[in-house]
């Protein structure tokens, strides 16, 4: 039986052929897996993401995170000769000093200067794993800030993803608003205005929430036994309209559909003991493993995600809820089972990861 605390219990092969370079043409003709688990259905692979609009009901809730990527990569010179990558991971003092994780971390101390067009990046101290606090020589507004990385920044596109600019409009959702994300909310991704439109159409109601996707969500699970995970903060905040039409909709037993894990840590983020959820913003570090108690969302949009992520323990943990698993054993029977969907996902050359195929929990 699976160990479900344990980080080797999450892998699994994964040929890289299944890794998506490019989005679906359209986004919505993606595949989408569909996993009732509440009615003990069996997985049904045989959707397209627009068909999505079978599964909702017409008093359904569907909450997406509106954050935007920016151009977080940053090629600059170094001092002494020599190329540096600054990957912006989210700002501390308006939009002048960041937190950045730096390459190479080696060649990087506190005291150094980089250079990139005309503008200086000054190193201000350092701390484990390439992590570095940064200032730049401007004192930005806000509006400065992001037409400057506009300019000269670059899309932050996964490792997993051969680099290129030409994807920067595909690696954002349609309704992104709010800059702040160093990665995309990826089960968003395939949403066109179309198909939004066709959603709200059957009586479905749509509000946002905002979680900067950060160095938390991407960065691998190191810890051996996953409890020990020290999962990276991230800025979030749900708006009082949203919080508002939750509660409502939480207090008529309807349904709550969270679009993405960052929109599913958001909620749980901001819920009470009894089930409601406040208004605010916050910087989150909750890690949602197998066990976890969800109080908020009652359906889960989500992609195909990396071996041993917090992401497939987070998906892990909202099936075991879903399924009312009370102990160890249920946990890793329904370990057992997505990481079978994986696995067929895999012989049926689904695609995998940001650009890849989804799948529905209820």
């Amino acid at each position: 039986m699976r160990d479900i605390f344990d980080l080797d219990s999450y892998n699994f092969e994964l040929p890289a052929e299944n890794i998506a370079q490019t989005p679906a043409e359209p986004r919505d003709n993606s595949n989408l897996l569909v996993w009732n688990i509440s009615e003990n259905q069996a997985p049904n692979f045989n959707n397209k993401f627009h068909d999505i609009t079978k599964y909702f009901r017409p008093d359904d809730l569907l909450i997406l995170n509106d954050t935007k990527v920016i151009p977080a990569r940053l090629i600059c010179n170094r001092s002494g000769g020599g190329k540096s990558e600054v990957f912006l991971l989210k700002p501390l003092d308006n939009y002048s000093k960041w937190e950045a994780l730096v390459k190479p971390a080696r060649k990087i101390h506190a005291g150094d200067v980089l250079t990139i067009g005309y503008h200086k990046i000054n190193i201000l101290s350092e701390h484990d794993a390439g992590i570095r606090e940064i200032s730049f020589d401007n004192n930005f507004s806000g509006a400065e800030f992001f037409n400057f990385l506009d300019e000269i920044g670059h899309v932050p596109l996964p490792p997993y993803i051969k680099p290129d600019d030409n994807l920067k409009a595909s690696y954002q959702t349609v309704f992104a608003k709010n800059n702040g994300s160093v990665a995309a909310p990826t089960a968003s991704l395939h949403f066109t205005n179309e198909l939004l439109n066709k959603i709200t159409a059957l009586g479905v109601k749509i509000a946002y929430v905002t979680l900067h996707v950060g160095l938390g969500t991407f960065r691998p699970v190191q810890s051996q036994d996953i409890r020990s995970h020290d999962i990276h903060e991230e800025y979030c905040e749900i708006p009082e309209g949203t919080a508002e039409l939750i509660n409502a909709y939480k207090s008529q037993h309807k349904r709550i559909i969270a679009s993405g894990t960052t929109a599913a840590r958001t909620l749980e983020s901001f819920s009470s003991i009894d089930r409601k959820i406040l208004c605010g913003s916050k910087n989150t570090r909750l890690f949602i493993y197998p066990g976890y108690e969800f109080k908020i969302i009652d359906g889960l949009i989500t992609n195909f995600h990396l071996p041993k992520s917090s992401l497939i323990m987070l998906v892990s943990a909202f099936a075991s809820y879903k399924s009312h698993a009370q102990n160890n054993c249920q946990h890793a029977e329904i370990l057992d089972r997505l990481l079978k969907i994986y696995s067929d996902a895999v012989k049926n050359n689904w695609r995998f990861f940001s650009f890849g195929d989804a799948m529905l929990i209820t």
